[in-house]
């Protein structure tokens, strides 16, 4: 099952609309984002993990991918780990896909998962 939540990605003035997929596989343990992340994106994963973890919830020894659609828009800056962790436990159905579908997130993770100012 792919699970989704949405975020935005600015592009100058103008935020557009990114889909942030998540799917969790069977397979060897991974957690990628793809989808044209920087380098602040690609940290989001760790940052996701040690929220979860500080909320006593653990990452399944699966294959976890987070896709940030359209691809070819450049994601910038840590306001994606918010969409990312929404999606992330719709696809473990901790949260209610369709919470998550319907909801545009923005926002940084700390390590304990409360978000930063």
């Amino acid at each position: 099952m792919v699970a989704r939540a949405y975020t935005v990605a600015f592009q100058g003035v103008q935020a557009r609309l990114v889909e942030v997929q998540c799917a969790v596989a069977p397979g060897l343990p991974a957690f990628a984002i793809v989808g044209l992340p920087d380098k602040a994106v690609s940290e989001a994963r760790d940052r996701v993990r040690s929220a979860l973890n500080a909320l006593a919830i653990a990452l399944p020894s699966r294959r976890i991918t987070v896709n940030l659609s359209p691809a070819d828009l450049p994601k910038e800056g840590s306001h994606f780990d918010l969409p990312i962790a929404l999606a992330l436990l719709a696809a473990l159905d901790i949260v209610p896909p369709d919470a998550a579908e319907n909801t545009v997130a923005l926002g940084e993770l700390s390590l304990d998962a409360s978000l930063v100012p």
